[in-house]
């Protein structure tokens, strides 16, 4: 009877060990299955993709357009600037298209505007932003196709500011989420692209206004909020579907995301934010003033002659969590190493590479190497001998002319 308690004992231990296990390996999310649309998701400080789909496809983008809208508005104007709407910007906007109602004549600073680009999504904003900046719909359309072109973002190019469907307005999942990388640079766009919501004081023509974030992974207490979203934007045609371009930050780790063309597209976002959150992580490589390699300096004392050449800084590296990440260094140095050298003098590169992405940073040495000074001993010693030749040599002859 004992050992039948014992035996029961042991399995009900069994069974919770192996629930528990069997628990914290389901922590780690799977990478969803999306069956509509085209998908990029990427580490923002590797450019490392950890998924893809169909994100080379040429796309509509709808109102995620005003992205580059924002950053060319935040590269030209400051943010005081007071600008006045005027009818060119406002009369071409089709009825159904979300506006904030700007009057003709009204005046609203740079930043209003942009909250009201950003958050609101307003299409009358894009446009009186375009005219404001580059005195036409048109120059600043220029501009736009300008930067992608600088950007390398050969696969985009845009008809307008705000995201109106044309067949010739298109972009592709990777590269609005490269867009979205530079966009991030600015703290300014960070900001007002963060927002859950702006209000907009009383104007010349209107009495305070107030409007809700379009991005619903920004606002607190509905279904879809995701705390780990900072930055974002949406966009919707009837040809261009749900759009969605964010980033998140969580644990060290701030990746962007695109989806283009998905119905699901808040639900699609936090799920792919999840499998990554829950699956990789930065991991520091290696450390600063970590050994990666030694040499014998030419021309050095024997003291000092072998050196540890160090990392320069530490390396974070994205990896995936529990992975074995074998480390194999490719290690470049200077040519004509030779002494003397200096503690901190950069001796060469060394580079990691990890999943396809290159972690390059430089060597520096270890200690001061002083230069040689066996040569300069010998030759001291051949003048000494010379000069003691030459002094037996007159000697010498002295002797000599004194026995004639």
């Amino acid at each position: 009877m004992k050992i039948k308690k014992l035996f029961i004992v042991l399995t009900f231990i069994f069974l919770i060990i192996f629930s528990n296990t069997y628990i914290f390996v389901s922590n780690a999310a799977e990478a969803p299955s999306i069956d509509t649309g085209s998908v990029y998701l990427m580490d923002n400080r590797t450019t490392r993709p950890l998924y893809t789909k169909n994100e080379n496809t040429k796309m509509y983008p709808a109102s995620t357009t005003k992205i580059m809208t924002a950053i060319l508005t935040l590269e030209n104007c400051d943010l005081d600037e007071v600008v006045t709407a005027n009818y060119d910007a406002l009369s071409n906007i089709p009825q159904g298209y979300t506006v904030a109602d700007i009057q003709v004549g009204e005046q609203l600073t740079v930043e209003q505007l942009l909250e009201l680009l950003l958050v609101h999504s307003a299409n009358d904003a894009a446009n009186v932003l375009a005219e404001y900046i580059g005195g036409s719909i048109e120059s600043f359309v220029s501009m736009m196709n300008t930067k992608l072109n600088e950007l390398g973002l050969n696969d985009t190019h845009f008809t307008n500011a705000y995201g109106l469907h044309d067949d010739n307005h298109y972009t592709t999942a990777k590269d609005m989420a490269f867009l979205m990388k530079y966009c991030l640079q600015n703290e300014t766009f960070r900001k007002i692209s963060g927002q859950a919501s702006c209000a907009i004081p009383a104007t010349n023509m209107w009495g305070p206004r107030k409007y809700d974030s379009t991005n619903l992974l920004l606002i607190a207490g509905n279904e879809y909020y995701y705390q780990y979203v900072f930055s974002g934007k949406t966009g919707f045609t009837s040809q261009a579907q749900h759009c969605l371009v964010t980033a998140a930050y969580n644990n060290d780790l701030e990746l962007i995301c695109v989806v283009l063309g998905n119905d699901d597209r808040f639900n699609v976002t936090r799920s792919l934010y999840e499998y990554a959150f829950s699956n990789y992580e930065l991991k520091n490589i290696i450390n600063e003033n970590d050994v990666v390699t030694n040499i014998t300096v030419e021309n050095a004392s024997n003291d000092t002659k072998s050196l540890d050449l160090l990392i320069s800084e530490t390396i974070p590296a994205l990896v995936e969590k529990n992975a074995d990440t074998k480390l194999n260094p490719i290690i470049d140095l200077n040519d004509n190493i030779s002494a003397p050298i200096f503690k901190g003098d950069v001796l060469g590169k060394v580079t990691y590479s990890i999943n396809g992405v290159n972690y390059t940073t430089n060597l520096i040495a270890s200690h001061d190497v002083e230069e040689s000074n066996v040569l300069t001993y010998l030759i001291l010693g051949l003048i000494i001998i010379i000069f003691i030749f030459i002094i037996w040599i007159i000697i010498f002859f002295k002797k000599k002319k004194l026995n004639f």
